[in-house]
């Protein structure tokens, strides 16, 4: 989706070119209705960002306010790129997108009416290493401890690859875990160039007095934890893959989005599938903010409470989908199909 300068050399050649586009259809049909107007001069970001002004987006039911856009397009700097790479990708002969039909169903039909190329759901493409004699030492450990946990006790904290917090943020959500009772897997990545233990950023004696209800670890393999039947919640960043790998295994989500196309990640679980309950969805990790345990527990209480019953059913409805689409017959097989055939053809 980056790549899209290489439609050129494909030109060059005779060669049909496609896209693989690794985010999913709603922000897709959101960056191309972006790109239009952008291009019509009647999109400003610095208008937008942080307002309550909403914008209405073919194939997303929710309006979705300033406040809420994607920072990926509320970044100055990076906009005309990402709008160029969008324009490009008109061009294609087709778009590849790890999605499946039932997670989106109006974005894809809204790309189905022939102003685009045309889409193929791909998805959900999850790595799947869930064998025993794959296991780390560390990961040894952690499934250890899961397995002495209850079913559907544990709720993850996990914000992928790419972010971590400053030392404030870090005591704001250990009290929050603290205060909630609730127990708790917390993943917790050091700032990149910082050699020190990222524990020490802990509030004092939070290890020794959660020691029997929650366990704080570094990297760990997200699709294990979260195929273990003792997880019962992820407060998550929103990324895409961590969207599929949740909704893979109906694990509900507290969604606290940070970057990229986050934001939109989240209304689309919160608001247009209800299979997710929200922490702040309006954050930016860029701005420096912290927010306070007090919202933090709030979200981790209602995640993993009783009254969440419905949309934690959803999530299960969900997985359910989503593992139907890619079996002999699903949705996202027969359009692999139709993919193959065309570049045949």
């Amino acid at each position: 989706m980056f790549c899209s300068s290489f439609i050129d050399v494909a030109n060059e050649l005779g060669a049909p070119s496609y896209v693989f586009y690794t985010c999913g259809a709603t922000f897709l049909a959101f960056m191309l209705h972006v790109q239009s107007l952008f291009d019509r001069g009647e999109f400003d970001p610095a208008e937008l960002k942080d307002s309550d002004a909403e914008l209405a987006v073919p194939g997303i039911l929710s309006l979705i306010p300033g406040k809420l856009l994607p920072s990926a397009v509320v970044q100055p700097d990076g906009l005309p790129n990402l709008m160029r790479q969008t324009r490009r990708m008109r061009e294609a002969r087709g778009i590849l997108v790890n999605t499946f039909h039932d997670f989106e169903s109006h974005a894809i039909s809204s790309l189905a009416t022939g102003q685009t190329p045309p889409l193929y759901t791909v998805g959900p493409i999850i790595d799947l290493k869930l064998k025993k004699g794959d296991r780390t030492a560390g990961e040894k450990e952690v499934v250890d401890w899961l397995d002495r946990q209850p079913d559907s006790s544990v709720v993850f904290l996990c914000f992928g690859s790419m972010v971590s917090f400053g030392e404030e943020q870090v005591k704001e959500i250990a009290n929050a875990l603290e205060v909630s009772g609730q127990r708790f897997l917390w993943s917790l990545r050091k700032p990149p160039q910082k050699d020190d233990d990222v524990k020490e950023a802990l509030p004092d004696g939070f290890l020794d007095r959660t020691a029997g209800l929650g366990k704080v670890i570094g990297w760990a393999s997200q699709t294990r934890i979260l195929a273990h039947p003792s997880v019962g919640g992820i407060v998550s960043h929103c990324g895409w893959n961590s969207t599929l790998e949740s909704t893979w295994f109906g694990v509900p989500v507290a969604t606290w989005p940070m970057r990229a196309e986050q934001q939109l990640n989240a209304v689309t679980l919160v608001r247009e599938l209800e299979v997710a309950v929200e922490i702040r969805m309006s954050y930016r990790l860029l701005s420096g903010e912290v927010v306070p345990a007090e919202e933090i527990e709030r979200g981790i209480r209602f995640l993993m409470s009783t009254e969440n019953k419905g949309r934690r059913k959803k999530a299960k409805e969900m997985s359910d989908k989503c593992r139907k689409a890619v079996e002999d017959g699903g949705s996202s097989y027969r359009s692999i199909g139709r993919f193959i055939e065309d570049v045949i053809n």
